[in-house]
């Protein structure tokens, strides 16, 4: 036998939410927005909601699982918008997804194959480098190339990937690498910009980048570095994240050079530039 009972004319806002699928809370937000009206209080002074209120909650859970946003929603009720243009911008929206969804799922598996935090530097970049055994590449040389690639691209990191290869395979290299970083370190506020030692020390940055470069050659990896050009043009696919211009950049990564330091680069920069036009 079927219950006998009548079905109540309307309920409270905690029944209506149970049977939507939904919380008081969620219908109160409905409310606030326009999305659901307002039904009149009872003579207790609570809600209470009706067969058109409950339908227009089923419609709500349903399209909010197909992802469409309340505010579409509130103009597909409103018959403010058609339904053809909401449904057309929800499809670019879940394109868009799909392939931030690729894009994660792609950074996860170079973690796991890499096993350290090069494989979150995009592929140009951990491609280059995956060859190296552990340990070769330091934290240092993995944050110049986050930075670089930040202000570059992944093609400027993946080209001054070369950099870290060398040194990574030339001892020789990397001990006056560590030897100007700790010179550079000395270069504080104390130090007079036109000391002379600071003209000094950035002959020997200079000479540094000229021996890296013949390293560079010597292993080929300018050869590298061309074939990477045509790479990148082939894999671009136009939705690259937009790059600040390396003045913009200066002005917002907190390096807190001192002034002798910031010299030293200045002049490191003239000297390296006159080489290279020189040997151009």
């Amino acid at each position: 036998m079927y219950p006998s009972a009548m079905p109540p004319r309307e309920v409270k806002i905690g029944d209506a939410a149970a049977f939507a699928g939904t919380t008081p809370r969620a219908i109160r937000h409905y409310h606030q927005i326009g999305l659901l009206p307002e039904p009149e209080r009872g003579g207790d002074g609570r809600r209470r909601y009706g067969y058109d209120d409950m339908i227009r909650l089923l419609w709500i859970r349903k399209m909010s699982e197909a992802g469409i946003s309340l505010d579409d929603m509130r103009a597909a009720f409103n018959e403010a918008r058609d339904i053809e243009d909401v449904l057309g911008r929800l499809e670019e929206t879940l394109a868009a997804q799909e392939a931030d969804i690729k894009r994660q799922r792609a950074a996860v598996q170079r973690l796991q194959v890499v096993g350290s935090p090069l494989g979150l530097l995009s592929p140009l970049v951990t491609d280059r480098l995956s060859h190296l055994p552990s340990g070769a590449l330091r934290p240092s040389d993995l944050e110049a190339l986050l930075v670089t690639e930040r202000i570059f691209g992944p093609l400027g990191a993946a080209i001054q990937a070369s950099v870290f290869i060398i040194l990574a395979t030339h001892p020789g290299l990397r001990a006056e690498a560590d030897r100007l970083v700790a010179a550079d370190a000395a270069l504080d506020d104390t130090v007079d910009p036109h000391d002379p030692q600071v003209e000094e020390l950035a002959a020997q940055h200079c000479a540094h980048h000229k021996a890296l470069h013949q390293a560079i050659e010597a292993a080929g990896l300018d050869v590298a570095e061309e074939k990477l050009f045509d790479l990148y043009d082939a894999e671009a696919s136009g939705e690259e994240e937009v790059q600040m211009s390396a003045f913009e950049a200066v002005t917002k990564m907190p390096y807190g050079f001192s002034a002798a330091r910031t010299r030293c680069v200045e002049l490191t920069g003239q000297l390296l530039a006159e080489y290279i036009s020189t040997d151009s």
